[in-house]
């Protein structure tokens, strides 16, 4: 599987929907697949500090745990520079560990990668 990639892209913050591209990144990179996380739209919402951390859904940790233990295993977590400008967040802060970069990433990512899954 070497050379293999996928890119997980955040669009929602809806709670039910924040588990999955963390769990499937977390699966990617311990399977040797390269995996990025980009969180574009209103899928930045989750990523203010707090936010994160009242989000728990079943038995899994909390959601800030989880982001937090993606970004440990050495798993980009790419937030959009456009997205961010549209929520009119001139200045913000993030959960440490996240990357602002530009829209134009999200193509080079998508073109790069093998598979992209939007949730």
């Amino acid at each position: 599987m070497e050379g293999d990639s996928i890119l997980y892209v955040q669009t929602s913050d809806d709670p039910e929907r924040q588990y999955s591209p963390l769990i499937l990144a977390q699966t990617a990179k311990a399977m040797d697949i390269e995996a990025k996380v980009y969180y574009l739209g209103q899928g930045l919402r989750i990523l203010k500090p707090g936010a994160a951390e009242k989000i728990k859904i079943g038995s899994f940790p909390s959601l800030f745990e989880m982001i937090q233990k993606t970004l440990d295993l050495g798993i980009e977590i790419l937030v959009c520079e456009a997205s961010k400008q549209m929520l009119g967040w001139e200045k913000v802060d993030l959960i440490p560990g996240v990357k602002i970069v530009g829209a134009a990433t999200l193509n080079d990512l998508a073109l790069e990668a093998k598979t992209a899954m939007w949730f």
